[in-house]
């Protein structure tokens, strides 16, 4: 996900370049959307690999019950 996150900077600083050469505005919206969803899959990544060491599926103490 993280070479996904790179992939989409790199194509909204390609939109950046192409809106202030062009002076479009479309580009430039094309690269804050590109930027956003960039951001958004950052985040996810990042608190996705924040879960503590030894956090299980099951609760402790299913297995002992039996």
């Amino acid at each position: 996900m993280l070479v996904l996150t790179l992939v989409l900077a790199a194509i909204g600083f390609a939109l950046l370049v192409a809106a202030l050469t062009t002076g479009s505005v479309i580009w430039a919206w094309g690269c804050i959307v590109v930027c956003v969803v960039g951001a958004v899959l950052l985040l996810v990544s990042a608190l996705s690999m924040r879960r503590p060491e030894g956090e299980s599926t099951q609760p402790p103490g299913r297995h002992a019950k039996r």
